[in-house]
């Protein structure tokens, strides 16, 4: 054997192992992702957060503001009706958000929270939300959500404004069943 057959067969068995790595790498994101994100202390929001309403925060307020992120050619239009809150840490709130699809036909999508400073988000305890499971949206369909929260009374003090933000996208493996 020659010293190119060589090099070559070391060549495609390299580009090999690199096809399989990424390939591994590509399954191993989702439980990786879910690590890292417990491990940053920020809830993955697909379970109600077991935390109940307490006077813990008595005598503090935090301004929550509520915003929708709609990502480029999105079927959906989220409208937080609730702009801002200010509210006790302790007290269970609520806040209300209008999503509609904009599309021609039914899409099932599921809504991804975000909250900023990312050093807050383990604060914002989620007992109700749309977010938790994928919704079902006819054709042109518009409906109202509720999100129920409690800010936990171990905020920092230094926090007194957090920003709630939704994006919504769509589930493309995902049927809707006829209605």
């Amino acid at each position: 054997m020659d010293a190119g057959t060589q090099r070559s067969r070391s060549l495609v068995r390299s580009l090999l192992v690199m096809v399989a790595g990424s390939f591994a790498f590509g399954f191993a994101l989702v439980p990786l992702y879910r690590v890292i994100c417990e491990a940053a202390g920020i809830r993955v929001n697909d379970t109600p957060s077991a935390a109940v309403a307490s006077q813990a925060g008595a005598g503090r307020k935090v301004t929550l503001e509520f915003m929708s992120l709609a990502a480029p050619g999105s079927d959906f239009e989220i409208i937080p009706e609730t702009k801002e809150l200010v509210l006790q840490p302790g007290r269970l709130s609520e806040a209300k958000f209008r999503i509609r699809n904009k599309s021609s036909r039914p899409v099932v999508a599921q809504a991804v929270p975000s909250v900023a400073p990312i050093t807050t988000a383990k604060y914002l305890q989620k007992t109700e939300c749309f977010c938790f499971t994928p919704q079902s949206f006819g054709a042109s369909e518009e409906r109202e959500f509720v999100v129920r929260f409690i800010v936990d009374p171990d905020l920092p003090t230094q926090v007194d404004r957090m920003t709630l933000a939704y994006s919504m996208y769509a589930q493309p493996a995902r049927k809707v069943a006829a209605r």
